[in-house]
């Protein structure tokens, strides 16, 4: 007599042949292959991109780089505006794309490198083993890279579930964003979710950024002859001595704050008793409340002269912001670390000691945008000759952006 074996236990026996040997895969594990395709067209891409010098300033370079990615957002879809960056060279570019569904997600990273014009023919783009290496390969033309991939791969898998998907490249980060911070506030403000795109050195995404300020220090005096009558003048170089040694502790290590004097001048001439004395100090913070207690800490040490009828001036100058830690960049981690558990793959939440523009993108005691950092592709050196990036992260790192997408937009 036959055996008889209900439909439902022979599915279930197919579904248990079929994950046993390896047939099914998951839609995480899928999308990681789609993405592993990807890898090749982004080095592509990364090639073309590390081949022109774009360093902050380079007006030939980032005319070039910045029409390329006019082109390339127009050809994936986009709505395509660009600005001048006044008073900075080249453009900010924005590409918009709409889909059908109601979230808003900004994706942005900076097209300048620090490397002046010939760097790119010295130094050319090449691959060795697992890493690629060349002038912004990683800082931050690998994020360039990996944004216009990701939506590529969006498009591959014919998502568009979201309200508004917003690409930001601007071209002056690497000299504080003059020109593009405020592009970057006002855009920030329209979205639910904001990824940047700067370079991890590790499987890593940033949920907080430093600050960054300058503390200026002025001491003015009274020039006499420095050989006949230098009881006459009053030394602002000395005082300037003696204010930056009692200065020098103005940090708070506790909330992660340092300020280092870095700049100083004076004088004019070596027989003449200099009348003006200036330093500059750098600050990182991640307290927003940190700018003014150091500013109010050091006006009042620096009332304590060494010489009398000096003027002491001090004066705090606010660059890039934090990104604060809050809620909704530790939730962003979050998502990010279980999504990326589906590929079996482990990711840290950080804080980072460098100021980004995502300080930008921020705003303090709003729920909305949430922002996350570091989106981009693992890679190290920067800044330096050695610069590179893990072609091991590249298909990753681009799943990443595309399931994280997906996954918020629901």
């Amino acid at each position: 007599m036959p055996l008889f074996r209900p439909p439902c236990a022979s599915a279930l026996a197919l579904c248990l042949s079929f994950a046993c040997t390896g047939a099914i895969a998951s839609p995480a594990q899928d999308l990681l292959e789609k993405a592993k395709a990807e890898q090749s067209s982004y080095l592509d891409t990364l090639k073309t991109l590390v081949s022109v010098d774009t360093g902050t300033g380079t007006q030939q370079g980032l005319t070039d780089i910045g029409a390329l990615l006019v082109k390339r957002l127009e050809a994936l879809g986009a709505t395509v505006q660009t600005s001048a960056a006044t008073p900075s060279v080249g453009n900010n570019i924005v590409g918009t794309f709409k889909g059908s569904g109601s979230k808003r997600f900004m994706l942005m990273v900076h097209y300048d490198t620090v490397f002046g014009p010939g760097t790119a023919a010295r130094r050319p783009f090449r691959i060795e083993g697992e890493r690629a290496y060349g002038p912004g390969v990683a800082d931050a033309k690998g994020g360039v890279a990996m944004i216009l991939h990701a939506i590529k791969l969006l498009q591959d898998v014919r998502f568009n579930d979201y309200a508004t998907l917003t690409v930001l490249f601007n071209p002056d980060e690497e000299m504080g964003s003059l020109g593009s911070r405020q592009i970057i506030a006002e855009l920030a403000r329209k979205h639910d979710y904001v990824f940047s795109y700067e370079p991890p050195n590790k499987d890593a995404v940033t949920v907080a950024t430093n600050g960054i300020n300058q503390l200026l220090l002025e001491v003015r005096g009274r020039s006499a002859h420095a050989g006949s009558a230098p009881e006459d003048g009053r030394n602002a170089l000395t005082e300037l001595a003696h204010q930056v040694v009692q200065l020098k502790d103005l940090g708070d290590p506790a909330k992660g704050t340092t300020v280092n004097w870095t700049l100083a001048k004076a004088g004019e001439k070596a027989n003449i008793i200099p009348a003006l004395a200036t330093a500059e100090a750098d600050m990182r913070y991640a307290d927003l409340s940190e700018s003014d207690r150091v500013l109010a800490d050091a006006q009042r040490i620096s009332q304590a002269r060494l010489i009398a009828d000096t003027q002491v001036t001090l004066t705090l100058r606010k660059g890039r912001p934090p990104l604060a830690r809050n809620e909704g960049s530790a939730a962003l981690a979050s998502t990010a670390q279980q999504l990326y558990g589906q590929i079996d793959r482990s990711l840290e939440p950080i804080a980072m000691r460098f100021g980004t523009d995502a300080g930008y993108a921020y705003v303090p005691g709003s729920a909305t945008p949430a922002v996350l950092e570091t989106m981009g592709v693992v890679g190290a050196g920067l800044h330096a000759d050695d610069e590179y990036i893990e072609l091991s992260s590249i298909a990753p790192r681009l799943y990443l952006t595309v399931a994280m997408i997906r996954h918020l937009s629901q």
